[in-house]
Parts: structure tokens; sequence; C-alpha cells
């Protein structure tokens, strides 16, 4: 693809949050393995600051590309360091977390600020389940006290980045792959191919190959560099060769959605799915998606969120989770505000879209999406 054929929009520059918070806790950390753990997570994170990967899971990621066991509770301390960082809460592994670590910054003599963290701590799986009256006992307060508390909980950011500076808009990025339809074709190509122009000078390569260069200490000094420059050349070809292939195993796997970007089309795909059909590490597969994104004939996309596992429906069909994610939050997204759905009457409704799934599993996706309990919901309408 030529520079004319490129799409014509521009692309200011821009601090990323994930670089900011890199510099914070290089400061913070002296430790290399802790640096290096610190970094992998920085990268980990959501767009709002989260992270949503358990640590048993990260520790055996890092394990498997340093070729060296890592613990999840090394994992867990470096994460646990990352909650020191500004904005606060970042690396946050969920949304009672979040909330607990905001109120605990507030006067710990309130007895209303004391009750909800209280509240959060022991009975957060009562408030998702809608258990009002077990929450006013256990805490001995009346219902006029509980509405008072729910009211101080929904003062508090539900996300790190929700109200920051955050990560660029999407159309603020910068693009990594350009994806473009001609009738039922889809072609893939990178945005900015470097290697198209990088070239070894001719007239070097004959100078130290005809050994016309004055004495034997400068020739071996002209080999020495024409070898690295030759590795160069040929590294920054081959790492574009590898994210093409990465990129056009992925349009594969996701051809209908890349049709026309419906995302109830998207297909369970995770990044085993990918190294396998390119012939890559599971390790290369993922630096080649992390924080990476292709311009579309439909919009931007950021190739994380194309990776996702999938659950049965029905019919036995294997839907991506997050399809049913989407599903859910365009139903609370259309809910009447002044009465909001449960999680239990979400899973009839969800139902009758054709998505069956368990209301412990609805309240798992509305939490990965950082949508509330009903009651809060209520509060904020």
């Amino acid at each position: 693809m030529s520079d004319a054929d490129l799409p014509q929009r521009p692309i200011p520059e821009y601090l990323d949050f994930r670089k900011d918070l890199k510099e914070q806790v290089r400061v913070l950390l002296a430790d290399p393995m802790q640096l290096m753990i610190a970094e992998y997570l920085i990268d980990s994170l959501s767009d709002d600051g989260m992270l949503e990967q358990d640590m048993s899971s990260i520790a055996d990621d890092i394990s498997f590309q340093k070729n060296k066991v890592i613990a999840a509770a090394e994992i867990e301390y470096v994460r646990r360091q990352l909650l020191r960082l500004e904005p606060m809460g970042i690396g946050c592994t969920s949304i009672k977390e979040f909330l607990l670590l905001q109120l605990r910054q507030r006067d710990q003599a309130d007895k209303k600020t004391q009750l909800a963290i209280q509240l959060l701590e022991k009975n957060f799986g009562d408030l998702a389940h809608r258990n009002m009256e077990k929450i006013a006992s256990q805490l001995n307060i009346n219902e006029s006290e509980l509405r008072g508390i729910l009211k101080l909980i929904s003062t508090c950011q539900l996300k790190p980045l929700a109200e920051s500076s955050g990560p660029p808009q999407r159309d603020a990025i910068v693009l990594d792959f350009v994806v473009t339809q001609n009738n039922d074709i889809i072609e893939v190509s990178l945005y900015r191919q470097r290697s198209s122009t990088l070239f070894i000078n001719n007239s070097l390569s004959a100078m130290v190959t005809n050994g016309k260069c004055g004495d034997k200490g400068t020739l071996q000094y002209l080999k020495s560099k024409l070898s690295s420059a030759q590795w160069f050349v040929s590294a920054i070809k081959q790492r574009e060769t590898t994210m093409l292939n990465v990129m056009k195993a992925i349009v594969r796997f996701q051809k209908d959605y890349f049709k026309d970007g419906d995302i109830r089309l998207l297909k369970p795909m995770i990044l085993k799915d990918i190294a396998d059909e390119v012939g890559v590490d599971i390790s290369t597969a993922s630096r080649i998606t992390c924080n990476k994104y292709a311009d579309t004939h439909f919009g931007t996309t950021l190739l994380k969120d194309l990776f996702s596992k999938g659950i049965e429906n029905e019919r036995g069909e294997a839907i991506s989770n997050r399809v049913i994610q989407k599903a859910i939050e365009d139903v609370v997204e259309g809910e009447n505000k002044q009465k909001p759905y449960t999680d239990q009457q979400l899973v009839a409704v969800l139902a009758e879209k054709g998505f069956n799934i368990a209301r412990r599993t609805v309240a798992k996706y509305r939490e990965q999406r950082q949508i509330p309990v009903m009651q809060v919901r209520a509060l904020w309408a």
C-alpha cells in the first residue's frame, strides 16, 4: 500500500498513560525483577486502569516468557505497589477493591465511612444479591441509614481512569495495521512499513567485499558494522512479516466480524489459536497484539478486544463472552433508570435474546464491564 492510499487523518501526539505509569514505577522500584513485573502488569491493564487477569495466570505468562518460575505471590506484591501510583486505584482487580481503596482515603473517624467499609468488606456479596435486610441487620442500622451509606458509596469512582486524562480516544492513536475490504476480499497491510525504506549502501558493501578500505583494522571495523546493519534490516523485515502474518490470521479467524464490525459476529479466540496458525510462540503473538490498533472501514479496532473465551448457547454454538458482555451493556443502557434490572432479571432478558447463562455468570460479566449493581445504578439515576 502506498502513502497515497493511507487514511488521511491527523494523528496528534499524546502521552500514553502506561508510559507515565512506567516512569512513576521506575522511581518506586529498584529491583530489576520487580520492575520487569511492574511494567508487564502496566502493559496488561485495561484502558480504564483495572487489572482483569488473575495473579496466577500472569505468573504463568511471565514464567513462560522468561523461562523462570515466578510465583503468584511475587506478582501480587508488585501489584500492591502499583496501587501507590497516580491516579489512585491503578492495578485494582475488582470494583470492590477500588471502592474500598477510595473509602480508606477518607476520614476514618466518620461513622458512615466506617460502615461503608464494613459493608463492602463483609457484605459485598449480599449487596450484589440485594439482601438489604441482612446487610442492615448485620450492620445494626435502619433502612434510612443504609440508604445513606449506599449514597456515600455511590460518590466513589468505579474506574481509576474514568475521570482522568487516561488513554487517548481512538481517533487520536497511532495505528499499526490497515484493514480494507474490496467486495468480499479483506486485505491487510502495515500502516507504516519501515523495512521498505531500509537498505545497505552498495558502494560500502563492495568496498568491504573487495577489501578496498584501508588497513586491516579499518576493514574489520567496517565488516562488523556492515554485519550489524544487515542483521538490523533483516530483523525489521522479519518482525514486519510476523506482524502481517499474525494480523492476517486474526482477520481470517474473525472474517465475519471484519466485514462490517458487528461485535455480535465476534468468535471466541485466544492467543494460542493465532500462535498455532502462524507458527509462533504465544509470547510472540502477545507482543504483536498488545496495545496495537487497526484502521478498518468501520472504525479503529484495538486488537486486544478481539480476543475472548467463549461459552455454548442453547444450540451448542460457541459464543464469545465479549458478545454477551456487549449484550448486557446494551440491556442496561436501555433499562428504566428508575427501576434498573436485577441480575436475575438480566438473566431473563438475555435468555429472550438467545443467551442462556447463569445469574452468577451475568454478575461476573457485569463486574468485568464495570457496571455497578442494581442498587447503585438506581441511586445514580
